[in-house]
């Protein structure tokens, strides 16, 4: 069943809200292309000043470089950050899920080697799911891990890997033991060092021109035994509670908010009847969205795993991040000044041409709905 709670802010966020918009006001250095997508951005500068801000692993124990803080000071931060189109690609897949991951599944021999440099600012992690002629369907993974004296050799290929050949490290799932009826057995989790295992990357350009996704090629790639996260076998239980963290936040329905930014500066104090019906429709949408991905946070503050409800916020979210630029063209295109123009023709273009990836990444639209469906016993 699912259950979205009615939870408010605590009032201590706004004063970090107030000191987030301070620090992006004083780094203007670093926004001079604002994107409120999560994958655009690789500034590892910027990650290093926000982690010197103890703003990176902040929910984390200090023993590791975390803050100790709530998911919800986590929130109102990723929040602020997005909103400001900050470049936040380099860090943060490590900070929104690989540390976590570590946290409650790896060694304190891991915790100690990776954390406190995710913390920092200055590790960086991808994710290594996704496959050729697999989508979202994670149970086909092929890419297989054979043990040898001392680790694991793999092999195969992963596939949309996120800043791949700009990270240091990667969590990937492998099969360490052949297929059976139990499509889920057999399944595990291993760090991947970009950098000095000896893998092949290619960055795969987008139609914006970009290189942020990648194909990952292990061939005959050696991994030490120590980098195996959690017990062998135990990776689809690891890689479906890592989704919650991937799937449930704010980036799910603000990828796209730079363009509702531009589309309601470019119409002023005196919009249109259809501009201001657009403005208000858009605006419901990205409040009723937010109730509900606070509502996820809160769970995750209580230990709770909501894998049903954090997909729902994605597939929602998703659908409403690639409605936006389309229902703005359609009333503003033709209708601003110069100046107002050319930021909204900016903000929309960008978004119009990563929209693509959105529904792709966390899982496709089916697979959510799957997901959705079994958490509803539907199916």
């Amino acid at each position: 069943m699912l259950q979205f709670d009615r939870i408010a802010l605590p009032p201590e966020t706004e004063a970090l809200r107030g000191e987030v918009r301070g620090f992006l006001a004083e780094s203007g250095a670093h926004l001079a292309r604002p994107n409120s997508d999560f994958t655009t951005g690789h500034d590892p500068a910027f990650s290093r000043k926000l982690g010197a801000r103890g703003w990176i692993g902040m929910t984390w124990p200090k023993r590791y470089g975390g803050g100790e803080r709530s998911f919800f000071e986590r929130y109102v931060v990723t929040e602020e950050l997005l909103a400001a189109g900050a470049p936040v690609s380099a860090h943060w897949i490590a900070d929104r899920q690989s540390g976590a991951l570590l946290l409650r599944f790896g060694t304190e021999a891991q915790r100690e080697r990776y954390i406190p440099g995710i913390t920092r600012g200055e590790t960086y992690f991808s994710i290594g799911m996704s496959e050729p002629n697999s989508g979202s369907d994670l149970a086909s993974v092929r890419t297989s891990a054979r043990p040898v004296d001392g680790g694991w050799v793999v092999n195969g290929t992963k596939l949309w890997s996120t800043d791949a050949h700009r990270n240091h490290f990667m969590i990937a799932l492998v099969r360490t033991e052949p297929p059976s009826d139990n499509r889920h057995a057999g399944l595990s989790q291993i760090i991947v060092d970009l950098k000095n295992d000896g893998v092949r990357i290619r960055p795969i350009r987008n139609i914006a021109g970009g290189e942020d996704f990648n194909e990952v090629v292990f061939e005959d790639t050696f991994v030490p035994a120590d980098r195996v996260v959690g017990a062998p076998g135990n990776g689809w239980k690891q890689v479906t509670s890592e989704l919650a963290y991937e799937r449930s936040g704010p980036e799910r329905f603000l990828s796209a908010f730079r363009v509702f930014v531009e589309l309601v500066r470019a119409a002023g104090a005196q919009p249109t009847p259809a501009q201001a019906a657009l403005i208000g429709r858009l605006a419901s949408h990205i409040m009723t969205l937010r109730r509900m991905s606070i509502s996820v946070a809160g769970m995750l503050e209580e230990g709770k795993s909501p894998e049903v409800e954090a997909a729902l916020v994605k597939e929602l979210g998703n659908n409403f991040e690639k409605q936006l630029p389309e229902l703005a063209r359609l009333v503003f295109a033709d209708r601003l000044p110069a100046p107002a123009h050319e930021r909204f023709r900016q903000a929309f273009t960008d978004t119009l041409l990563l929209s693509p990836s959105f529904t792709i990444r966390g899982g496709t639209r089916e697979i959510l709905r799957g997901v959705i469906a079994r958490g509803l016993g539907l199916r």
